[in-house]
């Protein structure tokens, strides 16, 4: 029998708690023992307060109980991103947890939406989609497990306060047996022979060894990066914005069930409803903009009174060249960095750990397992780079430089394909492994402005006058389902209350 791994996670915070939570939670004792270290000294990022709606599969792997969570996080539901001004000034659409109407005749809905559309019907093609509609009336409910019906085309994901995050996972994991240590690392010693991870020294003089280190020191990277020097590979030329403004707000009675993205002079702004405040931030490119300037056009773009002075991040976007080096392996921002865009920080760190989880070793660690366990983070940070990649480069907007500069750059190989095949012929990708389905792809694609010059022939085959039926008769149910649902803020209310929530009578004006 193999002795229980000793797995040192350097670094708290999100990434840090999500790493140890998953270890604690799904592995026995005498698989591994887990210690974290560090330091209340050292400040966390977080302020990634929404996800996807792979959160849920995480959370139920590990057995987190989903009202609990929201109610001591500040939870509230997010069916959607709402992106204003992208494609040009004054447009707006959504990218939906969810499908575009149905298939018929085992045709993609969108191909029978381009037919009808070249036909001369007019069809708005995010009527059909039951989150979007659920969005722009700020309802919510659970979708259905019956997967004939319309209200069972959609998912979910939240929006919740990352540090109350963290400090739940905290809880979760020490009561499942990870040992907390504070303090900071001051030193990382290597094993002369091996080259691995040895031990890292705390300030204390205290020296602790590992079999398995996670880096989750965000983006100092104190192991993968200063100890192992493993290669950071950088996609600045693709997406140029390397700040971030934040600072939360007063909550608005504009409580919406879905994360806004607004598209400003040199960069974006986010805007994230929780239970007793709204979070705000303007992502942008230093090179387009003076942070002094940026940081204005955040405060005068709130909707509530600002609760603290905004705080600035400074990143790269970009990925190490193997997460996973030797016996060390980046979780996190450690690992790289894609701006909060599509709201995929989270659900990084979480492919990464089930990744681990599935490759996790024995005492002596398996090249091939970390081959692979490399490969596939890769692929996960190359397929969302392209998807945030398209919002900047799909857009018409002559206002500003940085738009100009996406609209003309050249892009990846592997984002071009796509483009294309969407332009001829309404084509979407299809992943087997990946985050995006093509209905996150069709969403943006068609948001920004981009229209089919075809579609797919076998739509033809549907006699237009029966598609019309069908698609007049899908829209009357999704329009008269959702009217049926409550609002996103009598559900929480009932669902997952928070003791810090601040009700709507009480909130701030919208400005």
């Amino acid at each position: 029998m193999d002795k229980p791994l000793r797995v040192v996670i350097v670094g708290g915070g999100t990434s840090g708690w999500m790493t140890a939570a998953a270890l604690t939670g799904t592995l026995k004792p005498n698989i591994c023992r887990v210690r974290l270290i560090e330091s209340d000294e050292i400040g966390i990022v977080g302020v990634g307060e929404a996800t996807l709606p792979q959160m849920r599969e995480y959370n139920e792997a590990i057995g987190i109980i989903e009202p609990e969570m929201m109610a001591r996080t500040n939870g509230t539901f997010k069916l959607a991103i709402q992106f204003r001004d992208w494609g040009f000034k004054g447009s707006e659409y959504y990218h939906p947890f969810g499908k575009h109407g149905q298939p018929l005749g085992g045709i993609g809905f969108h191909h029978h939406w381009l037919r009808a559309r070249q036909a001369g019907r007019a069809y708005d093609l995010e009527d059909f989609s039951y989150a979007v509609v659920a969005s722009r009336r700020q309802k919510f409910e659970f979708p259905v497990s019956d997967l004939k019906a319309i209200n069972s085309t959609y998912s979910y994901a939240y929006h919740f306060d990352a540090s109350l995050y963290a400090k739940y996972l905290r809880g979760f994991s020490e009561q499942r047996g990870a040992v907390r240590t504070e303090g900071r690392v001051v030193d990382v010693t290597l094993d002369p022979l091996s080259g691995d991870v040895a031990s890292v020294t705390m300030d204390s003089g205290e020296v602790i060894t590992g079999d398995l280190f996670i880096d989750c020191s965000g983006f100092r990277a104190l192991l993968i990066g200063k100890a192992l020097n493993s290669p950071f590979e950088s996609w600045n030329k693709w997406l140029p914005c390397d700040r971030a403004w934040a600072v939360p707000c007063d909550r608005s009675p504009d409580f919406t069930p879905y994360t806004r993205s607004t598209a400003r002079e040199a960069g974006w702004q986010w805007r994230i409803p929780l239970q007793h405040r709204t979070g705000n931030g303007y992502v942008f490119s230093s090179g387009f903009i003076e942070e002094d300037k940026a940081r204005e056009t955040l405060m005068a773009n709130l909707d509530g009174a600002a609760q603290q002075d905004p705080r600035l991040l400074r990143f790269e976007a970009g990925r190490r060249t193997a997460s996973w080096t030797r016996n060390c392996v980046a979780i996190g921002l450690a690992s790289g960095f894609l701006e909060p865009l599509e709201s995929t920080s989270i659900y990084l760190v979480q492919a990464a750990v089930m990744a681990l989880l599935r490759f996790f070793p024995r005492q002596k660690i398996d090249p091939v397992l970390v081959a692979e366990f490399n490969r596939r983070v890769d692929n996960e940070y190359d397929r969302i780079r392209d998807f945030l990649i398209l919002h900047y480069h799909l857009n018409t907007r002559d206002d500003a430089e940085i738009w100009r500069y996406c609209r003309n750059m050249s892009v990846p190989d592997s984002l071009a394909e796509k483009i294309e095949m969407f332009r001829h012929r309404g084509h979407l990708p299809a992943y087997k492994d990946g985050l995006f389905s093509p209905a996150s792809w069709l969403s943006v694609l068609h948001g920004q402005g981009l229209v089919p010059r075809g579609y797919e022939r076998l739509a033809d085959n549907l006699e237009f006058d029966d598609l019309v039926h069908r698609m007049d008769e899908l829209h009357g149910k999704i329009d008269a389902r959702v009217d049926a649902m409550p609002s996103h803020d009598a559900f929480i209310r009932d669902y997952c209350p928070s003791p810090e929530a601040v009700p709507l009578e009480r909130a701030g004006a919208v400005a």
